[in-house]
């Protein structure tokens, strides 16, 4: 870490022998769901056959969109994740954005939310996703603080009716 910034982080797709790393981290992460949609009975390989084949958006579920899941690695250890979507259906057009990322409480204030953020619009753009919705809880003003750094331009508030909670909405072009 150099001036608050930490220089080894990078992202990565999920891998099958990251499976004991990633189960502890998302048992760290508790209630927050580190995962989003693994439900724990799916075979840890096959979890990842699916990630990957949602980046390519083939057999994607209903509900789901072409998106990049991707892990957080300072070095040897996982400090979070990012969810990229790659398009938008009418939920992530309103309040969930194209990014959605987390870091594990262990790690957080040292720099890697922004880190994560600001790598995840770089695979965002590289896949065509010119202008990039990001999405917070109103009252997580850590979050905001991230997102605006990474340029994010306040567009306004939303209710998400599926979290029960109102979003700010950012926009970063």
């Amino acid at each position: 870490m150099l001036d608050g910034v930490p220089r080894d982080l990078r992202l990565r797709p999920l891998r099958v022998e990251d499976e004991q790393r990633a189960r502890s981290a998302h048992a760290e992460l508790g209630d927050y769901n580190f995962f989003l949609d693994h439900d724990g009975h799916e075979p840890w390989a096959d979890f990842v056959g699916r990630l990957q084949r949602q980046r390519c958006g083939i057999d994607l579920e209903p509900d789901r969109v072409r998106a990049a899941f991707l892990i957080a690695w300072d070095g040897e250890v996982i400090v979070g994740r990012a969810s990229v979507r790659l398009d938008l259906n009418e939920y992530l057009a309103s309040a969930g954005g194209h990014i959605g990322y987390a870091v594990l409480p262990t790690h957080r204030r040292r720099g890697h939310a922004t880190e994560i953020l600001r790598q995840s619009i770089i695979v965002a753009r590289s896949e065509g996703v010119d202008d990039v919705l990001v999405t917070c809880d109103v009252d997580n003003v850590g979050s905001r603080r991230v997102i605006e750094r990474c340029g994010g331009e306040f567009d306004g508030i939303v209710h998400d009716d599926e979290e029960g909670l109102d979003k700010r909405r950012y926009w970063i072009c």
